[in-house]
């Protein structure tokens, strides 16, 4: 389910005409080789083209206005191979609507002390035309993303590759549609939200449907549909029975089965790729939908309980931008305070996405207190190691607010096993005592989405592209 259209990267060098057709066709041709070996390096998730040689205001414009009208295209990477005067890239960068990067790199990666001479200065002076191209896109006040090295070097190409998987998602952003299944949790305060000024400030669309609604969907769906999926429940899962006898345990399993194809359909029909549930809203449910939303999450699905539909379409937007790979709707739970351990265990209810499963889940059916409901089936397993970042979302009335918080999640070596739920166990930075105190001051809600493949500075790029303010803690 996670698929986003075609893209690709236009690819635009800075010169001018001042230096005559020999060295254009020069520049013209380190271009093509630029372009050509980062295609074929493997590192990029997405394809470059090269455009015409951007020597004049008018072709600047050109390209720009093309590039704001070609779905495609989901960003602009610009180098100055050589000095390229800064007002002929007024008008074109003003109308650029695109993520722009400038590459300040270079043709070759060292001086040619035996060689040089002036002929080779006036063709290799990135570092002249960095400052130039620099100043103008600081006086437009351009959000752009600038990375410097050499354009072999693994370290640029991981930057390039980094800042494409984010510009793929801000595109992405503006296809976000949050289907709510019931309202929010009532009296909870941080899943509230403005869901006009989300609509034009990161292009999410948030629709509401009562409960009754995706009920007809569910009883809809057949038996033959609900025992085929069951029986794909059977290859990729362990069965824990518990204390249950086999038919009802897996009666209630079936329930989940039923859930799972009937939300996925009803998704599917609105074009939806996010959606919210509520256990407090169940009218016509025979289960909180626990299995079933981890299942959909693993496919792609944002996700976010109690009606936090915030947390639900930036859940989407953070998997688009992680390839779907180890990032997920989370909670904070429980602290661990003993002396030298500290740390917070991550849960929810029941739905933890899968995508950050270490070990192969197990389908479990335990009673929830909340909800009213029958005991829910759910996947149980414990989270991955790693350095990752997590981050929360909160509308303080007169503006959005980005938490994000660096972490460091470890497997658990106890055992629970009185504990129904999946789990994840992660370090906050820079210290607990710190990492906690600027959260809650922050104003950090409890619901939030973590990655163990995406960086701070990615989260911090497309903050910057939606003018969202933000506050790390690292």
């Amino acid at each position: 389910m996670l698929t986003v259209d075609k893209k690709e990267f236009w690819f635009v060098v800075g010169s001018q005409h001042l230096y005559g057709e020999e060295a254009l066709t020069k520049v013209k041709n380190n271009a093509e080789t630029i372009v050509d070996s980062l295609n074929k390096s493997q590192k990029l998730p997405y394809p470059i083209v090269l455009k015409e040689l951007a020597v004049t205001a008018d072709t600047i414009t050109s390209i720009m206005k093309e590039a704001n009208y070609q779905d495609q295209v989901a960003g602009v990477i610009t180098w100055m191979h050589t000095f390229s005067p800064a007002k002929m890239w007024i008008r074109g960068t003003k109308l650029l609507q695109k993520p722009l990067l400038h590459l300040a790199t270079q043709f070759n990666e060292s001086i040619p002390w035996e060689t040089i001479d002036m002929d080779f200065m006036n063709l290799n002076q990135a570092a002249h035309g960095d400052r130039e191209y620099g100043f103008i896109n600081a006086r437009l006040n351009k959000k752009n993303q600038i990375v410097v090295g050499y354009w072999q070097s693994e370290k640029v190409q991981k930057q390039i590759a980094q800042w494409m998987d984010v510009v793929v998602a801000y595109n992405e952003s503006f296809a976000i549609k949050v289907a709510r299944f019931g309202d929010n949790m009532r009296n909870v305060a941080v899943t509230e939200g403005d869901k006009v000024e989300a609509q034009i400030q990161f292009g999410w669309v948030v629709d509401y449907y009562g409960i009754g609604d995706l009920v007809k969907v569910i009883e809809a769906v057949t038996d033959e549909e609900v025992t085929t999926l069951f029986e794909e429940y059977k290859e990729l899962y362990d069965f824990d029975y518990g204390e249950y006898d086999h038919t009802t345990w897996e009666d209630h399993v079936k329930v989940q089965a039923k859930q799972e194809i009937g939300i996925r359909r009803f998704l599917e029909a609105g074009d939806y790729n996010a959606f919210t549930t509520n256990f407090e809203d169940l009218y016509g449910m025979q289960q909180l939908p626990g299995l079933a939303v981890q299942r959909l999450m693993a496919e792609g699905y944002g996700f976010a309980g109690e009606g936090d539909w915030k947390t639900a379409a930036l859940d989407r937007l953070m998997k688009i931008m992680a390839q779907n790979q180890n990032t997920g709707f989370m909670e904070d739970y429980t602290y661990e305070l003993a002396a030298g351990k500290e740390a917070i265990l991550q849960s929810h209810m029941m739905e933890v996405d899968p995508t950050l499963a270490v070990n192969r889940p197990k389908i479990v059916v335990s009673p929830l207190s909340m909800g009213d409901r029958e005991d829910p089936a759910r996947l149980v397993f414990d989270g991955k190691a790693g350095d990752g970042v997590v981050v929360s979302m909160a509308d303080f009335g007169t503006h959005y607010k980005l938490l994000i918080n660096e972490v460091e999640a470890f497997e658990p070596t106890e055992k629970a096993p009185h504990l129904p739920v999946a789990r994840m166990l992660w370090k906050v930075k820079p210290n607990f005592h710190d990492g906690v105190s600027a959260w809650i001051r922050t104003g950090g809600g409890h619901h939030t989405v973590v990655s163990l493949n995406l960086t701070t500075e990615q989260i911090e790029t497309w903050a910057r592209l939606v003018d969202l303010e933000y506050v790390v803690i690292k």
